[in-house]
């Protein structure tokens, strides 16, 4: 049996290389890897991923399967052993959770949490969670021990300044997360080590604001605050390509 592709690889690679890459910044880390958080999958890093590779950066996106904490930190691992030096890892929600565990990895020169986890040792995501409760009650259990989001709260409490017709399709195609990874304490967190920038998403409703200050404040990470929802990477690209460009070189 043939497959007809109406957009061709030869063709993708064209319209890839139409829009030059700008020079990068002298001494930048050139290569970016991107991890989302629960209920979400890599497709919404786009609009980050598009202005980054315009600036001139090599971007990956880790599809990690949300099944677990060690299937998820094994996933990221494998992308970072393919990077050919130094990289910025990025991590949104329960990602964040996911690059402090996998950012001790020699390739990480650098984290940055977006609307992140960033527990400390011995610290679980679930246990931080509960420390400073989040506005949303939306999250809801599966009878085999997963976790969703109720699609009729999906909008309010995870994309509130993402248009509604976007929002319900997100809700529909989201990652139900294994709720067992989420009881996981970290072990070596990276963000001890590592250079650390942070991005309180003012408006978030799925984690705490204030628990993400208090996270950044004692991981001294380089802050600022955008007046987004939980979704802040997806409806504040400039914003986060921003701050991600920073890690990258160095300010």
């Amino acid at each position: 049996m043939k497959y007809f592709f109406p957009f061709t690889l030869t063709a993708f690679a064209l319209a890839a290389g139409a829009v030059a890459a700008a020079p990068l910044p002298a001494g930048a880390i050139k290569n970016v890897v991107l991890v989302h958080g629960s209920f979400a999958d890599g497709s919404g890093w786009r609009g980050v991923a598009d202005i980054l590779i315009k600036d001139g950066y090599t971007v990956s996106v880790v599809q990690h399967p949300e099944t677990s904490l060690a299937d998820d930190v094994t996933a990221v691992k494998r992308v970072l052993a393919m990077q050919d030096g130094p990289a910025v890892l990025v991590g949104h929600s329960y990602g964040g959770a996911v690059i402090t565990q996998a950012g001790s990895d020699p390739k990480v020169a650098a984290l940055v949490y977006i609307a992140g986890m960033a527990p400390d040792e011995g610290e679980a995501a679930g246990a931080l969670l509960q420390k400073i409760p989040a506005a949303s009650t939306a999250v809801k259990p599966t009878a085999d021990g997963y976790l969703r989001l109720d699609p009729t709260q999906f909008h309010a409490d995870f994309a509130a300044d993402l248009p509604p017709e976007l929002t319900r399709f997100m809700a529909l195609s989201q990652v139900f997360t294994n709720g067992a990874a989420f009881g996981v304490p970290i072990t070596n967190p990276a963000w001890k080590t590592k250079p650390t920038w942070a991005m309180v998403a003012t408006q978030d409703r799925a984690i705490n604001p204030e628990l993400e200050r208090c996270m950044y404040k004692r991981a001294n990470a380089k802050v600022v605050e955008v007046n987004a929802s939980h979704a802040v990477y997806i409806s504040r690209p400039k914003e986060t390509a921003a701050l991600i460009e920073r890690a990258a070189t160095g300010k």
